[in-house]
């Protein structure tokens, strides 16, 4: 499992994240829910190795991370899916998938026939290029382009941002898929509250850099969920 424990974060002088503790086990979706700002973005900068942490743990099957960079930790393991997609615009689809074999050894570098399964499109457009492709299926490349990593947990920021509904739907069910089928762990930023209730198994709650709530899916329908999520 990756166990964020009591991780603080700093830009220069303001601090993004206080004292966060998470955890992601492995067979289920763990979703970070919050408004704009809170420090989910910066939380999963601390776990993918983006920016450094200023005190705390970051460990994943037993290994402390601290200190190590983005590809040692895609190494470990760690598939990212960054807000925004950040696909390569001038590279070909077949080309952003295959920037994700950089982890990999020489007999895995190939892309897995799943990725396919789940994401029909893809394969229909390997020739073209990446910038090219809507906003959704720019979000379906930048997802299959994680697991030709074969992360052991996949972390997702915002992926349902600017998509439309069938899209949505989509990548909702390639989650769920993944989580059932390989059993791996998902640790999935989002704001959009009926995506997180319909998939995940744990959810935790941000607000101003801390975790102010956290429990089964079921407790997003409480009160004080709705409290901390309302604008």
């Amino acid at each position: 499992m990756l166990t964020v424990n009591n991780v603080n974060l700093h830009y220069g002088a303001a601090q993004a994240l206080r004292g966060v503790s998470v955890t992601a086990e492995m067979g289920k979706i763990t979703c970070v829910l919050g408004r704009n700002g809170v420090g989910k973005s910066s939380l999963l900068r601390a776990v993918t190795g983006q920016h450094p942490v200023s005190a705390g743990t970051i460990s994943f099957e037993g290994e402390v991370l601290n200190g190590l960079p983005p590809y040692a930790r895609a190494k470990h393991g760690i598939g990212y899916v960054p807000q925004g997609r950040e696909i390569f615009p001038l590279l070909t689809v077949q080309e952003n998938l295959e920037s994700g074999y950089a982890p990999l050894g020489r007999k895995d570098r190939f892309i897995p026939d799943e990725i396919f399964s789940l994401f029909p499109v893809l394969k229909s457009m390997l020739g073209r290029r990446g910038g090219d492709l809507s906003g959704g299926q720019q979000q379906q490349l930048a997802i299959g382009r994680a697991m030709v990593t074969r992360p052991k947990i996949l972390v997702l920021d915002e992926p349902t941002e600017g998509i439309q509904p069938s899209i949505i739907k989509d990548i909702g069910r390639a989650i769920r898929y993944l989580r059932d089928s390989t059993g791996m762990a998902i640790l999935l930023v989002e704001q959009y509250l009926d995506f997180c209730r319909e998939l995940a198994d744990q959810v935790y709650i941000m607000d101003r850099g801390e975790i102010v709530h956290e429990g089964p899916a079921e407790t997003l329908d409480t009160a004080e969920a709705r409290r901390h999520l309302t604008v």
